[in-house]
């Protein structure tokens, strides 16, 4: 077991970061990490830089402190890579490059590790349960419980998706112990979306195409659809699991356009499809039945190009 607190118990600066376009599970457990370091180790510099999360996160202690800007900083004497490897940390690199101890904590089964130090468990349900698992209990509060817990209901879909284990829950229900008001970060954080987000959910799910017998779906939205709706990436959150959802379905892919002539594709699947080798072949990663991978060509190319080992997974069962 990693023990956090003796790894930096000499760090005079400790910085933290995760994956480009951070998640709940990417937010959660980097300012929970955030907080418990400088709860326990008052003596330290300790700053976390992510891309800007969603506003949705903005209750959680230390949203405000989250350095978006990269600016140029002096040597960490500890760097901390959370929810993915370094590879994916985008401007956030170059702090780990320059670090004197790289730990990098993850539950992605793409992951072959990226620190000195490497605590990746592809068989825990996120990496804010990693961080929870690190943490000694009797130095939480209610808002370490509180990132840490919104971390853990995204990316176990509010404890539904077969990465929770009977352990998750056990550390749920100790984390909702600490006395915050769960049932609102819940509906606030994962389910609830404005007004235009549920205009182009309806629009991605009113244009989804069925393929392979109906048991895949497609949907996409070009640049043009999503300026016509003035959202952007992080408004799109929902709707490949909503894809997913429909019934007699067991493969859902959702794309939308990043650039000409490429496209950030999102993937959800039943137990038939590993999502995460579709991924993989890509470039991308993620888990057996949620990964994502990003794709050049047009819309057709690309989904002709997912189909051909999307199929290959069905045959296998």
């Amino acid at each position: 077991m990693l023990d956090l607190l003796e790894e930096c118990k000499d760090a005079g600066r400790i910085g933290i970061s995760g994956h480009i376009r951070p998640d709940g599970d990417c937010v959660g457990a980097c300012l929970g990490l955030w907080q418990y370091l400088k709860k326990s180790l008052p003596q330290a510099y300790v700053r976390v830089f992510l891309e800007k999360p969603a506003d949705i996160f903005a209750e959680i202690k230390g949203f405000d402190e989250i350095c978006s800007e990269f600016p140029e900083e002096k040597p960490f004497d500890v760097f901390f890579v959370v929810d993915c490897g370094a590879d994916r940390l985008g401007m956030g690199e170059k702090y780990y490059k320059a670090a004197g101890k790289t730990i990098n904590i993850d539950h992605h089964i793409s992951n072959s590790g990226s620190g000195d130090i490497n605590y990746i468990k592809p068989q825990v349900g996120s990496s804010s349960e990693l961080v929870f698992d690190l943490m000694e209990e009797d130095r939480l509060d209610a808002e370490i419980a509180k990132a840490v817990y919104i971390g853990i209901i995204h990316d176990t879909g509010v404890f539904q998706y077969s990465n929770t284990s009977p352990a998750t829950m056990e550390k749920g229900a100790k984390l909702i112990g600490y006395g915050f008001d769960f049932p609102r970060l819940i509906q606030e954080t994962f389910y609830q979306k404005t007004y235009l987000q549920a205009q182009v959910m309806g629009r991605a799910l009113m244009e989804s195409i069925r393929f392979m017998d109906g048991r895949c779906i497609v949907s996409a939205l070009d640049r043009k659809v999503m300026d016509f709706y003035n959202v952007e990436p992080k408004d799109l959150d929902g709707i490949v699991n909503q894809l997913r959802n429909i019934k007699g379905v067991e493969c859902a892919v959702f794309m939308y356009q990043s650039d000409l002539l490429e496209y950030k594709v999102s993937l959800r699947s039943s137990e038939k499809v590993n999502v995460a080798q579709v991924a993989a072949y890509f470039g991308g990663g993620g888990h057996a039945r949620a990964a994502g991978c990003t794709m050049k060509g047009t819309f057709h190319d690309c989904i002709n190009n997912l189909s051909l080992h999307i199929e290959r997974e069905l045959d296998k069962t």
